[in-house]
């Protein structure tokens, strides 16, 4: 079992910044990569960026240059940087992570957490 918590969203202007942050607890160690998903009103959930255990990372295109998804091993935190921001950022943000046992998967998700965009 893994439990996810989000913080750091909030409102913010056009073109402001916010850092999100997701602290992972549990069985950490069986994590294999942790990401960031969000939901816009109406909307379906998206992949954001995601990081694996070796730091590999993607990106949404949409964010690709103004967000940097990063970890701390150290405090079990995943980051997610987010510039630029426009008010199609809009949306709850949830942190995800997931495991495997070799032969099933299993996909946790943090509670989210608000991130509104506007002037």
């Amino acid at each position: 079992q893994v439990q996810l918590v989000e913080s750091g969203g909030g409102s913010v202007q056009p073109g402001g910044s916010l850092r999100l942050s997701c602290v992972a607890s549990g069985s950490i160690s069986d994590i294999n990569a942790m990401s960031w998903y969000r939901q816009a009103p109406g909307k379906q959930r998206e992949l954001v960026a995601a990081i694996t255990s070796s730091s590999s990372t993607n990106y949404a295109d949409s964010v690709k240059g103004r967000f940097l998804i990063s970890r701390d091993s150290a405090k079990n935190t995943v980051y997610l940087q987010m510039n630029s921001l426009k008010p199609e950022d809009t949306a709850v943000y949830y942190c995800h992570a997931t495991t495997s046992d070799g032969k099933y998967e299993y996909n946790y998700w943090g509670q989210g957490t608000q991130v509104t965009v506007s002037s």
